[in-house]
């Protein structure tokens, strides 16, 4: 009985922790720093964890961290909007470590606004 306890207590501590390091931790962004560009999709991938898109503004491409697709399409952003060559407006926080890299908290798609973050 004991080895049962203990072995299940080692899965479930496996499971706990083994995906941990593929999650982006909102603490790793500058909220200090709002940044606010208008670009183009120069590509996206629409997949979880979360959605990502790079975004060319005045020859700086930034890699866009959006939401997880099941919240991307509660708020009425399909894969379909995030189309190469598209225009968009994002608004978040730089990463503090990783160089051209933002948390976007909302999307501006043919003018309409999006709000990613609840």
């Amino acid at each position: 009985m004991a080895l049962l306890k203990t072995s299940l207590f080692a899965l479930f501590l496996f499971l706990g922790t083994a995906f941990a390091p593929l999650h982006h931790g909102w603490a790793d962004y500058d909220q200090t720093k709002v940044l606010d560009y208008t670009g183009t999709i120069e590509d996206a991938k629409y997949e979880n964890p979360h959605a990502t898109a790079r975004v060319k503004d005045k020859g700086k491409t930034w890699l866009v961290v959006l939401a997880p697709t099941s919240r991307m399409q509660e708020r009425g952003v399909s894969a379909e909007m995030l189309k190469k060559g598209g225009s968009v407006r994002v608004v978040g926080y730089p990463h503090k470590k990783v160089k051209d890299e933002m948390r976007a908290e909302r999307i501006f798609i043919d003018g309409t606004k999006y709000e990613l973050r609840r």
